[in-house]
Protein backbone atom coordinates (compact mmCIF):
# COMPACT_ATOMS: atom_id res chain seq x y z
CA UNK A 1 0.00 0.00 0.00
CA UNK A 2 1.52 3.17 -1.12
CA UNK A 3 0.84 6.08 1.53
CA UNK A 4 0.10 8.85 -1.17
CA UNK A 5 -0.07 8.96 -5.04
CA UNK A 6 2.91 10.61 -6.86
CA UNK A 7 1.00 13.46 -8.26
CA UNK A 8 -0.40 15.97 -6.08
CA UNK A 9 -3.86 16.08 -5.08
CA UNK A 10 -6.40 18.29 -3.91
CA UNK A 11 -4.79 21.07 -6.21
CA UNK A 12 -6.84 22.89 -8.76
CA UNK A 13 -4.60 21.35 -11.42
CA UNK A 14 -6.35 17.80 -9.83
CA UNK A 15 -9.65 18.86 -9.90
CA UNK A 16 -9.25 20.35 -13.30
CA UNK A 17 -8.12 16.77 -14.16
CA UNK A 18 -8.12 14.12 -11.61
CA UNK A 19 -8.38 10.78 -14.00
CA UNK A 20 -4.21 11.04 -14.41
CA UNK A 21 -4.07 10.96 -11.10
CA UNK A 22 -6.64 8.33 -10.21
CA UNK A 23 -5.60 6.25 -13.45
CA UNK A 24 -1.86 6.28 -11.06
CA UNK A 25 -3.78 5.19 -8.25
CA UNK A 26 -5.16 2.12 -9.11
CA UNK A 27 -2.37 0.93 -10.67
CA UNK A 28 -0.24 1.09 -7.44
CA UNK A 29 -2.34 0.09 -5.39
CA UNK A 30 -6.05 -0.80 -4.37
CA UNK A 31 -6.70 1.67 -1.35
CA UNK A 32 -4.42 4.61 -0.95
CA UNK A 33 -4.18 6.23 2.72
CA UNK A 34 -4.21 10.14 2.63
CA UNK A 35 -5.23 13.56 3.95
CA UNK A 36 -7.34 15.94 3.02
CA UNK A 37 -6.47 19.96 3.56
CA UNK A 38 -8.36 20.11 6.37
CA UNK A 39 -6.47 17.62 8.52
CA UNK A 40 -8.39 14.56 8.28
CA UNK A 41 -7.41 11.22 7.75
CA UNK A 42 -8.71 9.03 5.43
CA UNK A 43 -8.76 5.73 3.12
CA UNK A 44 -9.16 6.05 -0.61
CA UNK A 45 -10.67 3.31 -2.38
CA UNK A 46 -10.20 3.55 -5.79
CA UNK A 47 -10.59 0.18 -8.38
CA UNK A 48 -14.62 -0.81 -9.18
CA UNK A 49 -14.78 -4.46 -7.44
CA UNK A 50 -13.42 -2.78 -3.80
CA UNK A 51 -15.38 0.25 -4.74
CA UNK A 52 -19.07 -1.71 -4.91
CA UNK A 53 -17.90 -4.05 -2.32
CA UNK A 54 -17.29 -1.31 0.52
CA UNK A 55 -20.36 0.58 -0.93
CA UNK A 56 -22.67 -1.79 0.00
CA UNK A 57 -20.37 -3.09 3.08
CA UNK A 58 -22.37 -3.25 6.32
CA UNK A 59 -18.67 -3.13 8.72
CA UNK A 60 -18.84 0.62 7.00
CA UNK A 61 -21.00 3.15 9.20
CA UNK A 62 -22.72 6.22 7.43
CA UNK A 63 -23.22 7.58 10.89
CA UNK A 64 -20.03 7.22 12.58
CA UNK A 65 -18.60 9.35 9.04
CA UNK A 66 -21.62 11.88 9.32
CA UNK A 67 -20.65 12.22 13.27
CA UNK A 68 -16.74 12.66 11.90
CA UNK A 69 -17.86 15.14 9.25
CA UNK A 70 -19.95 17.27 10.79
CA UNK A 71 -17.25 17.62 13.15
CA UNK A 72 -16.61 21.40 12.72
CA UNK A 73 -20.18 22.42 13.66
CA UNK A 74 -21.99 23.13 16.77
CA UNK A 75 -24.31 19.47 17.87
CA UNK A 76 -27.37 22.48 17.88
CA UNK A 77 -26.41 22.77 14.04
CA UNK A 78 -25.04 19.38 13.44
CA UNK A 79 -28.05 17.35 14.92
CA UNK A 80 -30.65 18.66 12.51
CA UNK A 81 -28.82 18.10 9.64
CA UNK A 82 -27.22 14.80 10.22
CA UNK A 83 -30.64 12.91 10.74
CA UNK A 84 -31.23 12.03 7.09
CA UNK A 85 -30.88 8.59 5.05
CA UNK A 86 -27.54 9.09 4.09
CA UNK A 87 -25.88 9.56 7.47
CA UNK A 88 -27.61 6.97 9.09
CA UNK A 89 -27.48 3.24 9.36
CA UNK A 90 -30.05 0.22 9.96
CA UNK A 91 -32.58 0.05 11.39
CA UNK A 92 -32.57 3.77 11.57
CA UNK A 93 -31.93 4.21 7.87
CA UNK A 94 -34.51 1.39 7.06
CA UNK A 95 -37.04 3.52 8.84
CA UNK A 96 -36.24 6.82 7.46
CA UNK A 97 -36.38 5.28 3.97
CA UNK A 98 -39.67 3.71 4.32
CA UNK A 99 -41.46 6.67 5.56
CA UNK A 100 -39.49 9.09 2.20
CA UNK A 101 -40.23 6.58 -0.16
CA UNK A 102 -43.91 6.59 0.30
CA UNK A 103 -44.07 10.17 -0.68
CA UNK A 104 -40.91 10.30 -3.32
CA UNK A 105 -42.75 7.65 -5.60
CA UNK A 106 -42.21 6.57 -8.85
CA UNK A 107 -45.30 7.76 -10.03
CA UNK A 108 -44.67 11.37 -8.78
CA UNK A 109 -41.71 11.72 -10.05
CA UNK A 110 -43.11 10.94 -13.74
CA UNK A 111 -45.95 13.05 -13.11
CA UNK A 112 -43.16 16.08 -12.88
CA UNK A 113 -42.58 15.15 -17.04
CA UNK A 114 -44.75 17.80 -18.32
CA UNK A 115 -43.65 20.20 -15.85
CA UNK A 116 -39.73 19.41 -16.62
CA UNK A 117 -40.51 19.89 -20.17
CA UNK A 118 -42.08 23.34 -19.53
CA UNK A 119 -39.14 24.81 -17.02
CA UNK A 120 -36.27 23.19 -20.11
CA UNK A 121 -38.47 24.91 -22.90
CA UNK A 122 -38.56 28.38 -20.97
CA UNK A 123 -34.91 28.21 -20.13
CA UNK A 124 -34.20 26.83 -23.55
CA UNK A 125 -35.71 30.18 -24.94
CA UNK A 126 -33.99 32.61 -22.74
CA UNK A 127 -31.03 31.26 -23.77
CA UNK A 128 -31.71 31.49 -27.64
CA UNK A 129 -32.11 35.00 -27.10
CA UNK A 130 -28.81 35.30 -27.78
CA UNK A 131 -25.84 33.85 -29.35
CA UNK A 132 -23.46 33.07 -26.41
CA UNK A 133 -24.60 31.89 -23.26
CA UNK A 134 -23.35 29.35 -20.72
CA UNK A 135 -24.92 26.23 -20.12
CA UNK A 136 -24.09 25.96 -16.40
CA UNK A 137 -25.21 29.04 -14.94
CA UNK A 138 -28.11 29.71 -17.92
CA UNK A 139 -29.24 26.05 -17.86
CA UNK A 140 -27.48 23.63 -16.02
CA UNK A 141 -27.94 25.04 -12.51
CA UNK A 142 -31.59 26.64 -13.29
CA UNK A 143 -33.52 23.24 -14.27
CA UNK A 144 -32.73 21.07 -11.08
CA UNK A 145 -33.25 24.35 -8.84
CA UNK A 146 -36.49 25.02 -10.27
CA UNK A 147 -38.06 21.31 -10.08
CA UNK A 148 -36.45 20.51 -6.70
CA UNK A 149 -38.29 23.91 -5.27
CA UNK A 150 -41.55 22.99 -7.20
CA UNK A 151 -41.18 19.44 -5.67
CA UNK A 152 -40.98 20.33 -1.91
CA UNK A 153 -43.15 23.42 -2.70
CA UNK A 154 -40.36 26.58 -1.74
CA UNK A 155 -40.61 29.78 -3.32
CA UNK A 156 -38.03 30.15 -6.23
CA UNK A 157 -36.72 33.54 -5.29
CA UNK A 158 -35.12 31.48 -2.22
CA UNK A 159 -33.17 29.52 -4.20
CA UNK A 160 -30.24 31.87 -4.89
CA UNK A 161 -29.53 31.71 -1.39
CA UNK A 162 -29.57 28.04 -0.71
CA UNK A 163 -27.17 27.67 -3.95
CA UNK A 164 -24.90 29.62 -2.09
CA UNK A 165 -25.19 27.62 0.78
CA UNK A 166 -25.12 24.34 -0.45
CA UNK A 167 -22.17 25.47 -2.60
CA UNK A 168 -19.79 26.06 1.16
CA UNK A 169 -21.13 22.88 2.28
CA UNK A 170 -20.05 20.00 -0.72
CA UNK A 171 -16.38 22.17 -0.61
CA UNK A 172 -16.40 21.59 3.35
CA UNK A 173 -13.63 18.66 2.93
CA UNK A 174 -11.27 21.05 1.72
CA UNK A 175 -11.88 24.07 3.17
CA UNK A 176 -14.28 24.36 6.64
CA UNK A 177 -13.61 28.25 7.25
CA UNK A 178 -17.16 29.26 5.85
CA UNK A 179 -19.12 25.96 7.07
CA UNK A 180 -20.61 26.54 10.76
CA UNK A 181 -22.12 29.85 9.30
CA UNK A 182 -23.69 28.39 5.86
CA UNK A 183 -24.89 25.40 7.90
CA UNK A 184 -26.31 27.47 10.40
CA UNK A 185 -27.97 29.98 8.04
CA UNK A 186 -29.26 26.80 5.84
CA UNK A 187 -30.86 25.32 9.32
CA UNK A 188 -32.39 28.64 10.41
CA UNK A 189 -34.07 28.84 6.90
CA UNK A 190 -35.25 24.89 6.72
CA UNK A 191 -36.88 25.53 10.12
CA UNK A 192 -38.93 28.69 9.52
CA UNK A 193 -39.89 26.56 5.77
CA UNK A 194 -40.68 23.55 7.65
CA UNK A 195 -43.01 25.67 10.10
CA UNK A 196 -44.93 27.77 7.54
CA UNK A 197 -45.84 24.40 5.56
CA UNK A 198 -46.97 22.97 9.02
CA UNK A 199 -49.48 25.87 8.86
CA UNK A 200 -50.80 26.03 5.70
CA UNK A 201 -50.18 22.59 4.19
CA UNK A 202 -50.12 22.26 0.36
CA UNK A 203 -50.07 19.33 -2.87
CA UNK A 204 -45.77 19.86 -2.66
CA UNK A 205 -43.60 16.78 -1.40
CA UNK A 206 -42.89 18.97 1.83
CA UNK A 207 -46.40 18.95 3.10
CA UNK A 208 -46.62 15.24 1.94
CA UNK A 209 -43.41 14.73 4.03
CA UNK A 210 -44.59 16.15 7.16
CA UNK A 211 -48.32 14.18 6.67
CA UNK A 212 -46.53 10.95 5.99
CA UNK A 213 -46.75 8.04 8.97
CA UNK A 214 -46.56 4.16 8.44
CA UNK A 215 -48.19 2.29 11.45
CA UNK A 216 -48.18 5.55 13.77
CA UNK A 217 -44.42 6.38 13.06
CA UNK A 218 -43.81 9.45 11.66
CA UNK A 219 -40.42 11.84 10.70
CA UNK A 220 -39.96 14.39 13.88
CA UNK A 221 -38.79 17.96 13.62
CA UNK A 222 -34.83 16.93 13.16
CA UNK A 223 -35.44 13.82 10.48
CA UNK A 224 -37.96 16.39 9.00
CA UNK A 225 -35.16 19.09 8.83
CA UNK A 226 -32.29 17.17 7.79
CA UNK A 227 -34.35 15.04 4.59
CA UNK A 228 -35.10 18.30 3.41
CA UNK A 229 -31.39 19.69 4.04
CA UNK A 230 -30.91 16.21 1.85
CA UNK A 231 -33.01 16.80 -1.08
CA UNK A 232 -32.33 20.08 -1.44
CA UNK A 233 -28.66 20.06 -2.01
CA UNK A 234 -28.58 16.27 -3.75
CA UNK A 235 -31.61 17.27 -5.63
CA UNK A 236 -29.60 19.63 -7.77
CA UNK A 237 -26.33 19.59 -7.33
CA UNK A 238 -25.77 16.08 -8.98
CA UNK A 239 -28.07 17.20 -11.95
CA UNK A 240 -26.53 20.06 -12.30
CA UNK A 241 -23.17 18.44 -12.79
CA UNK A 242 -24.54 15.42 -14.78
CA UNK A 243 -25.81 18.13 -17.62
CA UNK A 244 -22.17 20.45 -17.37
CA UNK A 245 -19.99 17.23 -17.68
CA UNK A 246 -22.31 15.34 -20.49
CA UNK A 247 -22.82 19.01 -22.31
CA UNK A 248 -18.61 19.22 -21.73
CA UNK A 249 -18.03 15.68 -23.12
CA UNK A 250 -19.94 16.00 -25.90
CA UNK A 251 -18.53 19.62 -26.79
CA UNK A 252 -14.88 18.22 -26.44
CA UNK A 253 -15.70 15.43 -28.65
CA UNK A 254 -17.26 16.16 -31.74
CA UNK A 255 -17.24 12.78 -33.03
CA UNK A 256 -19.35 11.57 -30.46
CA UNK A 257 -21.68 14.96 -30.57
CA UNK A 258 -23.10 14.63 -33.97
CA UNK A 259 -23.66 10.45 -33.54
CA UNK A 260 -25.94 11.63 -30.63
CA UNK A 261 -27.53 14.62 -32.79
CA UNK A 262 -27.97 12.31 -35.33
CA UNK A 263 -29.08 9.41 -33.13
CA UNK A 264 -31.21 11.14 -30.40
CA UNK A 265 -32.43 7.92 -29.39
CA UNK A 266 -29.27 7.24 -27.74
CA UNK A 267 -29.72 9.82 -25.02
CA UNK A 268 -30.72 7.27 -21.80
CA UNK A 269 -27.59 5.51 -23.11
CA UNK A 270 -25.63 8.69 -23.05
CA UNK A 271 -26.58 10.14 -20.33
CA UNK A 272 -25.47 6.32 -18.41
CA UNK A 273 -22.27 7.03 -19.97
CA UNK A 274 -21.82 11.04 -18.92
CA UNK A 275 -22.42 9.29 -15.15
CA UNK A 276 -19.60 7.13 -16.31
CA UNK A 277 -17.24 8.51 -17.96
CA UNK A 278 -17.57 12.13 -15.11
CA UNK A 279 -19.45 11.05 -13.03
CA UNK A 280 -21.30 14.10 -10.93
CA UNK A 281 -20.35 12.83 -7.64
CA UNK A 282 -16.01 12.32 -7.23
CA UNK A 283 -16.56 10.41 -3.87
CA UNK A 284 -19.61 9.15 -1.91
CA UNK A 285 -20.05 10.56 1.64
CA UNK A 286 -17.80 9.35 3.80
CA UNK A 287 -17.75 6.08 6.39
CA UNK A 288 -16.03 5.04 9.38
CA UNK A 289 -14.82 1.51 9.73
CA UNK A 290 -16.75 -0.53 12.90
CA UNK A 291 -14.18 -2.96 12.44
CA UNK A 292 -10.87 -4.05 10.53
CA UNK A 293 -12.22 -4.26 7.06
CA UNK A 294 -9.81 -5.67 4.32
CA UNK A 295 -10.14 -4.58 0.12
CA UNK A 296 -7.41 -5.60 -2.79
CA UNK A 297 -5.47 -7.23 0.26
CA UNK A 298 -5.51 -3.88 2.12
CA UNK A 299 -6.87 -3.84 5.51
CA UNK A 300 -8.23 -1.16 6.79
CA UNK A 301 -7.52 -0.68 10.49
CA UNK A 302 -11.40 0.04 13.21
CA UNK A 303 -12.24 3.76 13.47
CA UNK A 304 -10.66 4.32 9.67
CA UNK A 305 -12.50 7.21 7.61
CA UNK A 306 -12.92 4.99 3.85
CA UNK A 307 -14.24 7.88 0.87
CA UNK A 308 -14.99 5.54 -1.89
CA UNK A 309 -13.89 6.98 -5.32
CA UNK A 310 -16.69 6.63 -7.94
CA UNK A 311 -14.82 8.81 -10.09
CA UNK A 312 -11.72 6.27 -10.22
CA UNK A 313 -13.87 3.31 -10.09
CA UNK A 314 -15.93 4.14 -12.50
CA UNK A 315 -12.87 4.66 -15.36
CA UNK A 316 -11.29 0.59 -14.07
CA UNK A 317 -10.21 -0.82 -17.04
CA UNK A 318 -10.70 -4.37 -14.97
CA UNK A 319 -14.53 -3.64 -15.28
CA UNK A 320 -14.99 -1.11 -18.62
CA UNK A 321 -13.23 -2.22 -21.80
CA UNK A 322 -11.70 0.96 -23.23
CA UNK A 323 -12.36 3.06 -19.84
CA UNK A 324 -11.69 6.78 -21.09
CA UNK A 325 -13.61 6.49 -24.61
CA UNK A 326 -17.01 7.59 -25.10
CA UNK A 327 -19.44 4.34 -26.01
CA UNK A 328 -22.66 6.38 -26.35
CA UNK A 329 -24.18 2.77 -26.59
CA UNK A 330 -21.38 1.05 -23.72
CA UNK A 331 -23.61 -2.23 -23.22
CA UNK A 332 -23.27 -3.54 -19.64
CA UNK A 333 -22.83 0.03 -18.38
CA UNK A 334 -23.30 -0.71 -14.10
CA UNK A 335 -21.73 2.40 -13.16
CA UNK A 336 -21.84 3.23 -9.42
CA UNK A 337 -22.31 7.13 -10.00
CA UNK A 338 -25.68 6.87 -7.85
CA UNK A 339 -23.65 4.78 -5.34
CA UNK A 340 -25.24 0.72 -4.68
CA UNK A 341 -26.61 -0.96 -1.89
CA UNK A 342 -28.90 0.65 0.80
CA UNK A 343 -27.66 3.71 0.25
CA UNK A 344 -28.56 4.00 -3.76
CA UNK A 345 -29.64 7.29 -4.80
CA UNK A 346 -33.28 7.78 -3.99
CA UNK A 347 -33.39 10.53 -6.51
CA UNK A 348 -32.10 8.75 -9.54
CA UNK A 349 -35.17 8.67 -11.27
CA UNK A 350 -35.71 11.90 -10.91
CA UNK A 351 -31.98 12.99 -12.03
CA UNK A 352 -32.07 10.61 -14.97
CA UNK A 353 -35.63 12.40 -16.03
CA UNK A 354 -34.24 15.73 -16.24
CA UNK A 355 -31.08 14.81 -17.60
CA UNK A 356 -32.36 12.96 -20.94
CA UNK A 357 -35.35 16.15 -20.96
CA UNK A 358 -32.41 18.43 -21.26
CA UNK A 359 -29.86 16.48 -23.74
CA UNK A 360 -32.81 16.70 -26.13
CA UNK A 361 -33.66 20.00 -25.34
CA UNK A 362 -30.50 21.58 -26.01
CA UNK A 363 -28.96 19.39 -28.81
CA UNK A 364 -32.04 19.91 -30.97
CA UNK A 365 -32.09 23.94 -29.51
CA UNK A 366 -28.55 24.40 -30.69
CA UNK A 367 -27.33 21.85 -33.19
CA UNK A 368 -24.28 23.71 -33.83
CA UNK A 369 -23.16 25.04 -30.26
CA UNK A 370 -19.20 25.01 -29.34
CA UNK A 371 -17.29 25.83 -26.48
CA UNK A 372 -16.35 29.80 -26.44
CA UNK A 373 -12.89 28.86 -24.79
CA UNK A 374 -10.11 26.53 -24.99
CA UNK A 375 -11.22 23.58 -22.83
CA UNK A 376 -7.84 23.92 -20.70
CA UNK A 377 -9.72 27.75 -19.41
CA UNK A 378 -12.19 25.78 -17.84
CA UNK A 379 -11.99 25.50 -14.09
CA UNK A 380 -13.51 22.29 -12.32
CA UNK A 381 -14.94 23.03 -8.98
CA UNK A 382 -12.95 21.98 -6.15
CA UNK A 383 -13.85 19.86 -3.33
CA UNK A 384 -13.70 16.08 -2.92
CA UNK A 385 -17.45 15.58 -3.29
CA UNK A 386 -18.68 17.45 -6.59
CA UNK A 387 -16.59 16.76 -9.74
CA UNK A 388 -18.28 19.57 -12.47
CA UNK A 389 -16.90 22.66 -13.91
CA UNK A 390 -17.70 26.08 -12.67
CA UNK A 391 -18.65 27.58 -16.22
CA UNK A 392 -19.54 26.59 -19.61
CA UNK A 393 -19.04 28.90 -22.07
CA UNK A 394 -20.58 28.37 -25.40
CA UNK A 395 -21.35 30.02 -29.20
CA UNK A 396 -25.04 28.77 -29.45
CA UNK A 397 -25.28 29.00 -33.29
Amino acid sequence: MTTAPSTPMFTQDFWDDPHPVYAAMREQAPVHRLQLPTGTEMWLVTRYADARSALGDPRLSKQAGATQNAAALAPAISAPLTRHLLANDPPDHTRLRRLVAKAFTARRVEQLRGRVEELSAALIAAMAADDRGDVIDDYAVQLPIQVICELLGIPQEDQTEFRHWTGILVAGSVDRSGVPAAAASFLHYLRALIAAKRAEPADDLLSALIATTDQGDRLDEDELTSMVFLLLIAGHETTVNLIGNGMWTLLTRPEEHRRLLADPALIPSAVEEFLRLESPVETATFRVAMEPVTYGGVTIPAGGVVAISLLSADRDPDRFPDPSAVDLGRPDNQHLAFGHGIHYCLGAPLARLEAQIAFRDLLAAFPAMRLAVPPSELIWRPGVLIHGTTTLPVHLS
